[in-house]
């Protein structure tokens, strides 16, 4: 019997040191019913109604912020998710957006540069073989003067 009434005093020490600290530091804005300081000294003077009326009203909930207020948030898979099935949609027209237009520049350049094979671009690359002076374009670097 003396082990049992040592081990519930045990458990009522514990408990009621922590709702004291927990009541200590916890947010005062989140705090309900009464002060603070009320609820330390019921704490204190209550054994075993103090902590329980602490852990069950005076602890109030996390308030959320934004356009969630009031609701239960929950987690949702991103394929639940309408704001990331619509980040998708406009992913994909993007990347569709991004291949036309290399297309559209990979056409471009080809247009540019006919290809008619290597024989209709006479000489060597970087010679211009209309040129008459002999010391121009020889030597990649070299200025004559």
């Amino acid at each position: 019997m003396f082990r049992l009434l040592f081990g519930l005093g045990v458990v009522v020490v514990i408990l009621t040191i922590y709702t004291l600290v927990d009541c200590a530091v916890f947010d005062r804005n989140r705090i309900r019913g009464v002060p603070r300081w009320v609820w330390i000294f019921m704490i204190i003077l209550l054994p075993i109604l103090g902590p329980v009326l602490w852990l069950l009203i005076g602890r109030g909930r996390r308030a959320s912020a934004g356009p969630a207020a009031g609701r239960v948030m929950r987690s949702v898979a991103p394929d639940d998710d309408p704001d990331f099935l619509r980040g998708l949609d406009w992913a994909k027209a993007e990347n569709q957006r991004i291949r036309d237009l290399e297309k559209e520049l990979a056409d471009l350049d080809e247009s540019d540069t006919p290809d008619d094979g290597p024989a209709a671009r006479p000489g060597i690359a970087g010679v211009d073989p209309k040129k008459t002076d002999p010391g121009e374009g020889d030597q990649p670097g070299r200025r004559d003067a």
